[in-house]
């Protein structure tokens, strides 16, 4: 059956003309969580609070960054475009975006659509968990080789449900320390998806198999960064 693109008239769905600034869009495989390996949109915004030591996006978070200035209803009508069901929002940290509320109620009418949002768990999920089918999040707790661990907002642990993803990125032996002390406190296998992921080229993977191991961390995910794996790991648009 041949697509059939929906063109939002804003007048009549009540939209605002707010603007994103979107520094990158394509569609490619999700390279990490719950759907890892299925095809996905991917909608990165520009700008972040954050600057983890491992980032690899920096780029999208510098002031000069190239970027193109998208509507709701333009972003909307390009997930449409290309027929694929799973979006995630990225960036940079999706949630700082003026009238991302707006953004994510015009999706959420679609429900053919499965909208994921990776947030740096420094913004508060508690307003972005209420509106009408809410996303789902992954949710970043950065450990202490990231230099961002005192940004962490820990009233987030409140808001996530199964429909959500907390994700540890570690780079050490302390990172996954501290990443057992956070899953066990909160008990968070009990709450939400948990998933742990090596810092590119900084703890091989047997090490994060043998703490896991010798610390029964039963319910908890090992994951790769599959994208970095398939193509070359700095490699954007993928």
């Amino acid at each position: 059956m041949k697509h059939l693109q929906i063109v939002l008239d804003t007048r009549k769905v009540g939209l605002t003309n707010m603007n994103f600034k979107v520094v990158e869009k394509f569609v490619s495989i999700n390279g990490e969580g719950r759907r890892c390996g299925q095809l996905a949109i991917f909608i990165r915004f520009a700008g972040c609070n954050l600057n983890c030591s491992y980032c690899d996006t920096t780029w999208a978070n510098e002031k000069n960054a190239p970027y193109d200035l998208m509507s709701s209803e333009e972003i909307y009508n390009y997930i449409k475009s290309t027929e694929v069901k799973n979006i995630t929002l990225t960036g940079g940290e999706p949630l700082l975006q003026e009238g991302i509320i707006e953004l994510l109620e015009l999706i959420a009418k679609d429900k053919e659509l499965h909208v994921e949002i990776e947030t740096n768990g420094s913004v508060l999920l508690d307003t972005f968990s209420k509106i009408y089918n809410p996303p789902s999040f992954t949710m970043d707790y950065k450990l202490p080789s990231s230099n961002m661990e005192k940004q962490m907002n820990l009233d987030n642990f409140k808001f996530l449900t199964k429909n959500d993803t907390v994700k540890f990125v570690s780079g050490s032996i302390e990172d996954l320390e501290k990443a057992k002390e956070i899953i066990d406190r909160y008990d968070l296998v009990e709450k939400t998806s948990v998933y742990i992921s090596p810092v590119f080229g900084q703890i091989s993977l047997d090490n994060i198999v043998e703490f896991m191991k010798d610390n029964k961390m039963n319910g908890v995910n090992l994951q790769v960064q599959l994208h970095k794996i398939i193509w070359e790991p700095s490699k954007r648009g993928v």
